[in-house]
């Protein structure tokens, strides 16, 4: 499947193909070019899945970034000493 295909897949869909990759690697009920194209499969699978959460995770602290920001106020009063 070429990266445009992949990328066509949510995480959860790539999550799930990557799942019953496993497993059938784990059963043992593939043949050894069947479970090479397995590895393969499940390599760009988890590098695509490890890209959806890191950018997630870069989403996230964008938000909050932004968020914090919006609780400072705008203009300070200079400081008076007493």
């Amino acid at each position: 499947m070429s990266n445009t295909e992949l990328e066509k897949l949510t995480f959860e869909e790539a999550m799930q193909e990557l799942e019953k990759l496993v497993d059938s690697l784990d059963k043992g009920d593939v043949s050894l070019d069947e479970a090479i194209a397995a590895y393969d499969r499940g390599s760009q699978l988890k590098d695509y899945c490890q890209k959806k959460l890191h950018d997630a995770k870069m989403k996230v602290e964008t938000i909050q970034s932004s968020d914090n920001i919006d609780t400072v106020p705008e203009k300070l009063s200079p400081f008076k000493p007493d």
